[in-house]
């Protein structure tokens, strides 16, 4: 009575060359759970011209060990650009192969990497498209202006005056608190200089100078840019989200004449008002200083702030609050109105708002700057 073979446990890997070719035999039971030979370990370093996979005569029981071991083949031989003949498998393993093959491309991150003109021109178009976004939104904001004033009865005025409630009366606390810090940390500085020439009164010409003709206006302006131009995207991005801009679009109903100006208007007149307040404060500020370290009296202090300022100063400070204000308000609606319909968006176009208007006001600033040395202001 003859006894059958046993059947081998453990995977076995053979190579052999058979003239340019390495046959590589696969033997033995490929279970997934058992220890599988390596690829790398069963071409221990060749470099044939074409590899051959097939299997042995005492090959046994075999999962998806064996097709793992097939496909690592493979995969080597797709890197090392060598030829793989795997016409000798059975069909049902080059099908189970095919179908291991599709599921790994599917899997396989796609190709996001860029070359640097690619990104240069994606760069060039996002910016060419915000600045026609812009471009736009304050094309529409002009008109808007423009049918304000010749309806003035269709303004939104009750709109407009809670709006200037918000950004105005609420705002006193914060602007006050800044302001008043502001001129004591100016005149404490102008003071330790003042003092080494015996020249203490000049600090009241230094912090009266400083805030009404800078400090006032952009330390206002910054204010409002963090606490107005946020809550105006995260108003409108918030309507965007729940398409009510949408309805308005629906109705026929320009969003920029209903939601835009009010809030441009209102800024537009808070903001020299606020800035008239935040300079009062840094004088006041100052005056603190000054009478407590340089023991200058408050009159005294502020006969030399009057001597000191003049009309084109305070004009200068205003134009540039109003300016401000504007932009405040155009960043944060612009920004509001081109937010993504999701809560992130609503919190992305928030933080938009803020870094755009910081922008804008430090810009304008400059400019304002160099334009009234030219003008001798």
């Amino acid at each position: 009575m003859s006894v059958p073979p046993e059947i081998p446990c453990a995977a076995r890997v053979e190579t052999r060359v058979e003239d340019d070719c390495l046959l590589v035999e696969l033997g033995g039971c490929w279970r997934i759970t058992e220890r599988r030979p390596s690829w790398i370990e069963a071409v221990a370093g060749q470099t044939p011209a074409r590899v051959r996979l097939a299997f042995a005569a005492d090959i046994g029981p075999w999962d998806s060990a064996l097709l793992l071991f097939v496909h690592e083949g493979r995969q080597w031989c797709r890197e090392t650009s060598t030829p793989c003949d795997l016409s000798r498998l059975p069909g049902p393993v080059q099908q189970l192969l095919r179908q291991l093959a599709v599921a790994n491309e599917a899997l396989k991150p796609a190709d996001r990497s860029r070359d640097f003109l690619s990104m240069v021109g994606l760069a060039a178009q996002d910016v060419w498209r915000k600045t026609c976004d812009i471009t736009t939104f304050v094309g529409e904001c002009v008109l808007g202006a423009a049918g304000l004033v010749r309806h003035l009865n269709k303004f939104r005025w009750r709109d407009c005056l809670e709006e200037m409630q918000q950004c105005g009366a609420m705002a006193l606390p914060i602007v006050s608190l800044i302001s008043l810090l502001v001129g004591l940390i100016m005149a404490y500085q102008s003071a330790v200089l003042m003092r080494q020439f015996g020249a203490d009164i000049y600090v009241a010409d230094a912090v009266g100078l400083v805030m009404v003709r800078e400090m006032g206006a952009m330390m206002t302006a910054m204010i409002l840019a963090g606490r107005t131009g946020a809550a105006f995207a995260a108003t409108l991005g918030n309507m965007k989200a729940n398409e009510e801009i949408d309805a308005l679009k629906t109705l026929g109903i320009r969003p920029v004449d209903f939601l835009v100006m009010p809030r441009l208007v209102a800024l537009a007149f808070m903001m020299p008002l606020l800035a008239l307040y935040a300079n009062a404060l840094g004088i006041v500020g100052g005056m603190v200083v000054s009478l407590g370290i340089l023991d200058v009296p408050p009159a005294a202090y502020w006969v030399e702030t009057q001597s000191a300022i003049s009309l084109s100063d305070v004009t200068t400070g205003l134009i540039k609050a109003s300016v401000f204000g504007l932009l405040v308000g155009l960043a944060g609606c612009h920004c509001g109105l081109q937010a993504d319909r999701s809560a992130a968006g609503v919190g992305r176009a928030a933080t938009s708002a803020v870094v755009t208007g910081l922008l804008l006001i430090i810009l304008f600033d400059a400019i304002f700057a160099v334009a009234f040395n030219v003008l001798g202001l």
